[in-house]
């Protein structure tokens, strides 16, 4: 058997056409890790969630901006909100039930970043090179910061209408 159809024995397909992606991303992902536990106690490691944070709230930006949402105020300025910190924020002046979860949900487009630049670091011959160290430091926090957060979820919960049409189109397609 080979060392191909070993892959596809014991894991599933997508893991064994990108293992070389999985492999690249593995430093960021552990350093994500490391990152989320030290922020907590020290306050340098809380700088390197800046840039997960930017690009947060550009995604929910740019597809507020693209879906109608009308954004009005951008900041990613950390303030002191109760017991926690907001590490930014986005203020969306026209959320309609057809742009909420789109605008909401948007920073899970964050995480096609490290993908990006996976597959463009991986191409055929690569090696690992002490400037995919730094890379992996940048794309680090986009892990942290990919996921919406539970206000965000909240706000996406105002398209529900949109579960009735996907209903029905899942119904249309049972009847062919």
């Amino acid at each position: 058997m080979t060392l191909s159809g070993t892959c596809r024995a014991i894991a599933p397909e997508f893991l064994c056409g990108h293992g070389d992606l999985l492999l690249y991303l593995l430093p960021s992902a552990a350093l994500a890790l490391v990152i989320r536990i030290l922020a907590r106690s020290h306050p340098f490691f809380f700088l390197f969630t800046v840039l997960g944070t930017i690009c947060h709230e550009l995604a929910h930006f740019a597809v507020g901006l693209v879906t109608g949402a009308r954004p009005a105020s951008f900041t990613v300025i950390p303030r002191r909100v109760g017991a926690h910190w907001e590490l930014g924020s986005v203020m969306l002046t026209r959320v309609r039930w057809y742009n909420a979860a789109p605008a909401a949900l948007a920073p899970m487009l964050v995480i096609l970043l490290p993908f990006a630049v996976a597959a463009w670091r991986t191409t055929p011959g690569w090696s690992f090179q002490p400037v995919d160290l730094a890379i992996a430091f940048a794309l680090a926090p986009q892990f942290l910061s990919f996921w919406p957060s539970s206000g965000d979820w909240r706000i996406a919960a105002r398209s529900w209408p949109y579960l009735i049409i996907i209903a029905a189109l899942a119904y249309l397609l049972t009847l062919k």
